[in-house]
């Protein structure tokens, strides 16, 4: 009798265009999009506004520094409100503003003010540029400075030290060489899995609603109806995340094989309260389109929610309790454990116990479920 309910429910999936296309060739254009979105690595060329109050060859230098730095382009501004005028408006995405009489005071020992602002509605954008604006700048100062130290008769060795007495050297331990595709690419691709299998649970379980089927579907019971659903669509699903994900590491040109393996009783977790959740949400809300807009509000915001651009301590209570109910939040901990920070199998195994909150929805779903189903089989 299970074996039917499976077969039913293969015929169904193939007999839905929208269904195939979710599970074959959609994530795999969106992943080639994406990478071919984040193949240029680091963003390159990013337009800044450059106001010069001082006029000076100091400002000039500091400007020609900006020049040669391969992410920034700065434009020039008479007046700052043109310029905020441009960065309201997406035409730039920084603004240096070099004060008056800036040389006079570089010479004179004193400290001028330079006024960096960024755009921070573009998080990594602006962060980059933050970083980078003033590397260059401090360069250009302590050129202006080792030429100060040279006029008042310091040695040019001591002079070296003076400007800079510790050289730093940064060696990047994840996102290796500063790469946003490595940063983003496998973190998108997560959030995106758990938006298509949200989708493809949604339209298995209100296809019975659209057909009016769900007496027909109810009639063996409940319990192998649900059965039949879960043992078709979680495999599946868990398949196409693996191979999607392999497809990711594979186009970052690394070779993941052995830690996908090991990956895919997490995956299957995270898949599994996917499930749970859409199962609960179908049974509450028992309409085809309500069911897929709840699950796209709660899953499309998924990606700021992973860690993985801003830090999870940081975050506000009612974000951090968001993140909870998201599955691919608990899932992306013990993918970046696993494949980025070398742990032991045996911690990931045990972060699994945060799946408990998943449990909830089970026990929804089972409840609302039963009481539905005695409804439709009146």
């Amino acid at each position: 009798m299970l074996s039917g309910l499976i077969k039913r429910e293969w015929q169904r999936f193939r007999a839905d265009p929208w269904m195939l296309a979710l599970l074959s060739y959609i994530p795999v254009i969106s992943v080639l999009m994406l990478w071919w979105l984040f193949s240029a690595a680091t963003p390159r060329h990013l337009p800044i506004a450059v106001i010069d109050h001082d006029q000076s060859h100091i400002s000039r230098l500091l400007t020609r520094n900006l020049v040669a730095n391969p992410v920034t382009v700065p434009q020039a501004f008479s007046d700052i409100t043109q310029a905020k005028l441009a960065m309201s408006e997406g035409k730039v995405y920084a603004l240096v503003i070099y004060p008056d009489n800036m040389r006079k005071d570089l010479l004179t020992g004193k400290s001028p003010i330079i006024d960096v602002r960024y755009n921070s509605q573009f998080l990594l954008v602006g962060k980059l540029l933050s970083s980078q604006i003033q590397a260059t700048l401090a360069d250009g100062l302590k050129q202006v400075s080792m030429a100060r130290q040279l006029l008042q008769g310091t040695p040019k060795a001591q002079a070296h030290i003076n400007v800079s007495p510790i050289h730093h050297q940064v060696t990047a331990l994840y996102n290796r060489n500063n790469d946003y595709d490595r940063f983003l690419l496998p973190g998108i691709t997560v959030a995106l899995a758990q938006i298509i299998a949200m989708l493809i649970f949604a339209n298995g379980l209100t296809s019975e609603l659209r057909h009016n089927t769900m007496k027909q579907w109810l009639e063996h019971g409940l319990a192998r109806a649900l059965w039949a659903k879960t043992l078709f669509y979680v495999p599946l699903l868990t398949l196409q995340f693996s191979a999607t994900m392999m497809l990711v590491y594979a186009l970052l040109g690394e070779s993941v094989v052995g830690s996908m393996i090991a990956l895919l009783p997490l995956q299957l977790m995270m898949i599994i309260a996917i499930w749970l959740i859409v199962l609960a949400i179908f049974w509450l809300l028992q309409e085809s389109a309500r069911v897929v807009s709840f699950g796209a509000a709660l899953f499309a915001p998924a990606f700021p929610y992973l860690g993985v651009t801003f830090p999870v301590h940081d975050m506000p209570l009612a974000a951090q309790l968001w993140r909870l109910l998201m599955p691919s939040s608990h899932y992306i901990d013990s993918h970046l454990g696993l494949l980025v920070y070398q742990q032991h199998y045996g911690a990931i195994i045990s972060d699994m116990s945060s799946y408990w909150v998943f449990a909830l929805f089970a026990v929804i779903a089972i409840l609302v479920s039963r009481k539905k189903a005695a409804q439709v089989m009146q």
